[in-house]
């Protein structure tokens, strides 16, 4: 399956699309909810993505069931275990009291990190094209939650399933930066009470730190192992003014952040009870467990779940 991806690249860093938020405190930046960036903005993203291509016709699908039929030495090496399955139909579910969103796969297709360009004499903020540097274990498969309804509108509760992959994107200088993608926690709320084309649902999700309390960085300091400062600089560490340089790196934290996610169904196969559809979503990178600001990051792509 061939996706259009010069198109869905020129899509993440389109200015009117992506609106850039004004500049904050490091404080502020770990606790903002990224919702005013994708309230409005996701929305025409998820329609230009529609537009250009973003999902593969029918003839090009790979379903659940063809996924289904292939035997182990069918997929290895073949990357189609990062892929989600593809949806034919255009039908319409209405869910039921007890239903459940399961087996929901959400594949990244095209990343996007936000930058401070300078350009005469001035600096403004824009997303820039990355591309993924892990390799094809990105995709969060397995995902279950609860449907419920809400004011006439379906409300999607995430539980359990494989909600979270270590990833890491380079922007075009060489710059890497490493973020934790997942959907931990969300609860996305949708704009009806039926999945079929054009159904939109969007929500926040929790963002865990990317590194845990065990991890140790190259002077063996950490979280809650190791060292609590760099053995080889004993002289600065007077616990006044000679550690202020080194208190971010000395100190780990775990940051929790939030992120956000809309997504758009555009197909719907009712016999299978299954849907399909386009994804944005916004979240912050590592934090180097609190030693450096977090960079926004932009990641596009498709979905797939069933209605149970």
């Amino acid at each position: 399956m061939k996706f259009v991806a010069a198109t869905i690249l020129a899509l993440a860093t389109s200015a009117s699309a992506f609106a850039p938020a004004p500049s904050a405190s490091r404080d502020t930046a770990l606790q903002m909810s990224l919702k005013d960036d994708l309230a409005t903005a996701g929305k025409v993203a998820l329609a230009g993505a529609v537009a250009f291509g973003m999902m593969a016709s029918p003839a090009q699908a790979l379903t659940k069931a063809e996924v289904n039929s292939l035997t182990y030495l069918q997929v290895k090496g073949t990357g189609l275990a990062n892929r989600c399955p593809e949806v034919i139909g255009e039908d319409s579910i209405k869910p039921e009291k007890g239903n459940r969103l399961t087996e929901m796969c959400i594949e990244p297709k095209a990343w996007a990190v936000e930058e401070e360009i300078g350009r005469g004499g001035k600096t403004e903020k824009k997303f820039v094209n990355s591309k993924v540097m892990t390799r094809q274990t990105y995709t969060l498969d397995g995902i279950e939650g609860n449907l419920e309804q809400s004011g006439g509108a379906i409300v999607f509760s995430e539980k359990e399933g494989i909600d979270y992959a270590a990833c890491t994107v380079q922007l075009p200088g060489g710059e890497r930066v490493p973020f934790l993608f997942t959907v931990k926690d969300l609860v996305a709320k949708g704009n009806g009470d039926t999945f079929k084309p054009g159904f939109q649902m969007g929500g926040d999700f929790s963002v865990p730190s990317y590194r845990t309390g065990l991890f140790l960085d190259p002077k063996g300091r950490g979280g809650t192992t190791g060292y609590d400062m760099a053995v080889a600089l004993p002289g600065l560490q007077s616990g006044e003014e000679g550690d202020d340089e080194l208190f971010k790196e000395n100190n780990k934290t775990f940051d929790v952040t939030t992120g956000r996610i809309e997504m758009e169904v555009n197909k719907v196969n009712k016999e299978e009870s299954e849907i399909g559809g386009v994804f944005v979503a916004t979240q912050l990178g590592d934090t180097d467990m609190g030693s450096k600001v977090p960079k926004k990051v932009l990641t596009k792509g498709i979905f797939y779940a069933r209605v149970d």
